[in-house]
């Protein structure tokens, strides 16, 4: 299956140990932050946990959108499992986090203060020592020998490749095969120009040798399914075969222009040729359709959901903070299907909340319950790039039914599908007919359009009082 991961997975990172598969993948603002997910196959993937799980692992309270998470390397050596990553744009900075179990728990984290930079890399010298290669500030590809026990540099940070010349070399990963040294990284940046390139030298720090063939992955300039391909990591299979997961995005419409779910993990398999590898685009075979009551693995924006979830069942009390706000009352799931619609019935007899799907504080959607009297009054919100609009309706009192659908372009050659497929928002009351509240193309909710680094992540939210949630149900397709 292609994606891998779908939804909001950027990043991916991989490892195998004793035949079994881990995969690790940014989170920038969310929590629990890094999911770990396992795989015997490479193409059944389970989540059995997250390496960070308390709000001090990452110190995300202060770290504005696009921050957090970026880009974590996954590796093991001797028995114990290791995940370095950098919390960008304040935090901790570069952290390296240790488990002896990849579900958990893992380390509070040890720092390392001299990975001034992104995308950090773990691998052992010969010698055992442990080296962090990351993408530093200009982009030139550096690295530094690290005391993981105390995160100290054990030597001066060097500047070791600066890429093939294409723009912003970063994620590099560093491997040993054969006799030679390889260093693979990402360029192009993490849009249309993204791509996967690769070198190879007689040491960790090179000198190094770019492949001939480079880019050796790239959907640039073509019309393929899926498009801003990069950033990639290599496993060995059982077999003597490589792997490559990267992440990639799916663009709606025949201007293949706008893809709502963000980044999402991509597997390929690897073939060497004359000591390089050589890989193809990824094939978007889909993720297979889906129809689930209620809800789990929810995630939440700079703190963790069990901080805001109260009581039986789903419900949350607002804080007098909305979607715009940095610490909305918002727990939520990554949108996994091109197409869904996601319905739950709100009581907010007793608070306002109710229904969205996020990109970040300036671009989400949704609808909003609160009682007013002897009424039940539901707004649908459209925010983009922070400007508002509103659509109202009202009902008699009591709990209301809420839906979001999130509808796939038509084919042909039709305007409608130049766009990102039409989001309507509906609401009903008891076992009335919906009403529509609002319609309008969701392009302006894509990953092209928001640059979150994320993706659409549906949830619930809570503005003021108390709101409790029923009746969840999640219906999702790949295809029209």
């Amino acid at each position: 299956m292609n994606p891998a991961l779908p939804g909001f997975h950027p990043d991916p990172s991989i490892v195998r140990v004793d035949g079994t598969y881990y995969l690790v993948t940014s989170t920038f603002e969310y929590l629990p932050g890094l999911p770990v997910h396992r795989s015997t196959d490479l193409v059944s993937w389970e989540l059995i946990g997250h390496v960070a799980v308390r709000p001090e692992q990452l110190g995300l309270d202060d770290v504005p959108t696009p921050g957090g998470t970026w880009a974590p390397t996954i590796r093991h050596r001797d028995g114990t499992f290791f995940v370095v990553v950098t919390v960008m744009l304040g935090g901790r900075g570069c952290v390296v986090f240790s488990a002896t179990d990849p579900a958990g728990p893992w380390s509070d984290g040890v720092p390392v203060p001299a990975v001034e930079g992104i995308d950090p890399d773990l691998a052992w010298d010969d010698d055992g020592t442990a080296l962090i290669t990351f993408a530093g500030f200009p982009h030139p590809i550096r690295q530094v020998p690290v005391d993981l026990s105390t995160g100290q540099a054990l030597g001066p940070v060097r500047e070791i490749w600066a890429g093939t010349g294409a723009f912003a070399p970063e994620g590099p990963h560093l491997y040993r095969r054969g006799g030679h040294w390889y260093l693979l990284v990402a360029e192009g940046g993490t849009d249309r120009g993204h791509r996967v390139s690769i070198a190879r030298g007689p040491s960790p720090s090179g000198p190094w040798a770019a492949a001939p063939g480079n880019p050796v992955l790239t959907a640039v300039g073509t019309e393929h399914a899926v498009q801003n391909t990069g950033h990639a990591d290599l496993v060995d299979t059982p077999d003597g075969g490589t792997a490559m997961v990267l992440l990639g995005v799916r663009p709606l419409g025949f201007a293949n222009a706008f893809s709502p779910l963000g980044r999402e993990t991509f597997l390929v398999p690897v073939t060497w040729v004359d000591g390089w590898p050589q890989a193809s685009l990824p094939e978007a075979t889909g993720t297979p359709d889906e129809d689930v009551a209620g809800g789990d693995d929810w995630i939440a924006v700079r703190r963790t959901p069990s901080s805001l979830l109260g009581g039986d069942g789903l419900v949350l009390t607002g804080e007098g903070t909305t979607l715009a706000d940095r610490r909305p009352v918002f727990v939520g799931r990554p949108q996994r299907h091109l197409g869904c619609t996601v319905d739950v019935v709100v009581d907010a007899s007793a608070g306002r909340g109710g229904l969205a799907a996020r990109h970040d504080e300036q671009h989400w959607f949704g609808l909003e319950a609160t009682t007013d009297g002897d009424r039940t009054v539901v707004t649908a919100r459209a925010v983009l790039a922070g400007l508002e609009s509103t659509w109202t309706a009202a009902f008699p009192a009591g709990p209301v039914q809420l839906r979001i659908e999130q509808q796939l372009p038509p084919g042909g050659f039709v305007p409608a599908a130049v766009g990102g497929g039409v989001v309507r928002m509906l609401a009903a009351w008891a076992d009335a007919d919906p009403v529509l509240l609002a319609e309008f193309d969701g392009r302006y909710w894509s990953y092209e359009v928001a640059k979150s680094f994320t993706g659409r992540v549906w949830g619930l939210f809570a503005v003021d009082g108390t709101v409790s949630f029923t009746d969840l149900r999640y219906r999702g397709s790949d295809s029209a």
